[in-house]
């Protein structure tokens, strides 16, 4: 009796979790059934809508961007003394706020190439790319000047100011360019020197001393007269150059 049961056990506890499985799959077949047919209106409806919330960004951005680089283009300059650079930046450089992306916990030792690779733009693009109103050119002093070690007057390395590498080929080249047109003060190190360094007296720069006289037939080295050339290779000379010799007598 007992043995009959447990096998009675047995196959209660191996047919319930089937049963219990085909339940809840006709449950989800039903409930799907329901919202199938109110599924396709949604879809549609959102579609429209992000469709529509899509263009009127794209246009807003396009607008934004046709209209942004046009104001400041011709004279990139007034843009850091604008309203517009002063609610955004105030008296910081553009870099100052800027935090670059990298993983772990040391950064590289580069930064990237560029931040815009034709229509695409990186994820954290660079202080300068970031902004469109922000133009490198040689006149744009102020801009310029924040990526100048006031100190030392060298360019800043673009690890600490996160600027990719396009654009800081452009900040070296808009530097050079404005100091060579007097917009920003070099610094060159100062050099102490006197003037015995320049002038004709000292004793190295003394006048070339006049030839010494000689008599015709005199040797001007006195050692000279005294060598006597060795027998064999005057011998091989005179064979060599034999026909020169005879052409000469």
């Amino acid at each position: 009796m007992a043995a009959s049961l447990q096998r009675i056990g047995i196959v209660i506890c191996r047919t319930f979790p089937v049963i219990l499985q085909r339940t809840i799959q006709t449950q989800r077949i039903g409930h799907w059934k329901l919202t199938s047919s109110v599924a396709p209106v949604l879809r549609l409806n959102f579609r429209a809508l992000s469709s529509s919330s899509a263009s009127s960004s794209s246009s807003a951005d396009d607008t934004d961007s046709a209209e942004t680089p046009s104001r400041y283009s011709d004279r990139p300059w007034e843009y850091l003394e604008s309203e517009e650079y002063i609610e955004r930046y105030g008296s910081k450089p553009v870099w100052s706020n800027y935090r670059r992306n990298h993983k772990g916990a040391i950064p590289p030792q580069k930064t990237r190439k560029t931040c815009i690779r034709g229509d695409k733009i990186c994820g954290n693009p660079c202080p300068i790319c970031r902004d469109p109103n922000i133009i490198v050119h040689y006149k744009n002093v102020n801009l310029l000047q924040q990526f100048v070690s006031p100190e030392t007057g060298f360019v800043y390395d673009p690890t600490r100011t996160g600027v990719c590498m396009k654009q800081q080929k452009l900040l070296n080249k808009a530097i050079e360019t404005a100091r060579d047109c007097g917009l920003i003060s070099a610094q060159l190190p100062h050099v102490d020197y006197t003037k015995e360094d320049y002038s004709n007296t000292h004793g190295a720069v003394a006048s070339t001393p006049s030839p010494i006289p000689l008599n015709s037939g005199e040797l001007w080295y006195p050692w000279y007269g005294s060598i006597k050339p060795d027998e064999r290779e005057l011998a091989r000379v005179k064979r060599i150059y034999k026909d020169y010799l005879k052409s000469d007598v």
